[in-house]
């Protein structure tokens, strides 16, 4: 990043006084899963949701493994996905053997185009893992329509949208499973950490097996069985209790945290709207039954000439920005392990022309205003428009 940037893209923060409950945590003697903080954070995010289960997880990526490994992905099996993603929820997927099959995103929300979904469907499908850009759910009643009629899976990577909605209900609910994050970069963050919610019950016992490595270790603390062994080949994605005694401090302030969030992205709403309205950039729509959480506010260049002295123009005003995904489908590890279906001319575009701008609590007010002021006397000085 610019070492002329004044205001940094990222600044995590805890909200409230975490020491209390770490200290807690540390004075109970630690303690690995299933404690105390870990099961009252299950608890918040299942009811929170909806969810029949959650699963604290490392680390959203842990909870795409962990989602993958439950479905029984394998060599031979195809998994449609988007390429406007992280590389972990193609990888989860290729780590099973199975393959991932790129497809296009729709313009105005950034997710799965359907129409897409459904060509790319063969017999060897098994599942659809979509992704909620920037908190918006896209076409989730389309895809999961798709899914019944092919009897697919669907798993939501929510890392962006823990407080988000769509239609009033919240995102993580569509799926049959969903991953969630709280790494550094996102709304309610422990520095790393996820977790698995578990929307379908035929899912739970088999998760929570393959969570705990393999055994029936659950069943056993139930009375249920004589012994615990192993009887699946699992994991261990399990995040110990000092983490959970963090992540629980945090999960109480995550309606504060989404509100501050969504003020700020309002903010350079307001400030780049003349400059949308004049075609210098475009701005996002999100459609109307979304209501995000305030977790990315970005715009459009007009062309990809165009982004790189954009965001170089924001920091030499004082402003960090940046782009975000190299598109899965052009990245060398996405050549080896998927295959592409369709064209991938938005993914293509939206990846080469994305603008991301500081989103944080505590963001200086003033940061919009400034922001739209480095855009506007750039696109004057490079004859955007």
């Amino acid at each position: 990043m610019g070492m002329d940037a004044r205001v940094p893209f990222t600044s995590p923060r805890f909200f409230g006084d975490p020491s209390l409950a770490v200290e807690d945590a540390i004075t109970r003697g630690g303690g690995g899963g299933h404690a105390l903080y870990a099961s009252r954070c299950e608890a918040w995010l299942r009811e929170r949701v909806g969810s029949v289960a959650a699963l604290l997880t490392p680390s959203c990526t842990a909870a795409l493994e962990l989602a993958a490994l439950t479905l029984g992905l394998g060599p031979g099996d195809e998994v449609v996905l988007p390429s406007f993603a992280f590389p972990s929820l193609a990888a989860a997927v290729a780590l099973r053997g199975a393959t991932p099959v790129f497809v296009d995103v729709r313009r105005d929300t950034l997710g799965l185009d359907p129409a897409l979904v459904e060509a790319a469907v063969t017999p060897r499908t098994r599942a659809i893992f979509l992704l909620a850009y920037g908190g918006v759910a896209g076409d989730v009643e389309a895809i999961g329509a798709i899914a019944a009629r092919h009897g697919l899976a669907t798993v939501e990577d929510n890392a962006h949208g823990l407080c988000a909605t769509h239609a009033g209900r919240p995102l993580g609910s569509f799926g049959d499973l969903a991953a969630l994050s709280f790494h550094s970069t996102k709304n309610v963050q422990i520095g790393e950490g996820g977790a698995l919610l578990i929307n379908r019950e035929r899912y739970v016992n088999h998760a929570q097996t393959l969570q705990d490595k393999g055994t029936n270790r659950r069943a056993f603390l139930r009375g249920h069985v004589a012994r615990y062994e192993w009887v699946e080949v699992g994991s261990s994605p399990l995040v110990g209790e000092v983490p959970a005694a963090l992540l629980w401090t945090q999960l109480l302030h995550a309606d504060e945290i989404t509100a501050q969030r969504r003020a700020i992205c309002d903010a350079y709403r307001e400030a780049f709207a003349g400059l949308a309205d004049l075609g210098l950039i475009e701005l996002p729509q999100a459609p109307p039954d979304d209501d995000p959480d305030g977790h990315v506010f970005f715009f459009l260049a007009n062309s990809p000439d165009e982004r790189d002295p954009l965001i170089a123009a924001l920091r030499a005003g004082g402003v960090e920005a940046t782009f975000h995904y190299v598109p899965l489908h052009s990245s060398p590890a996405g050549r080896r392990c998927g295959r592409v279906h369709g064209s991938m001319a938005v993914t293509d575009h939206v990846a080469a022309t994305i603008v991301r701008l500081p989103v944080w609590p505590g963001l200086p007010d003033y940061v919009p205003e400034l922001a739209a002021e480095a855009v506007e006397r750039a696109v004057a000085r490079i004859g955007v428009g």
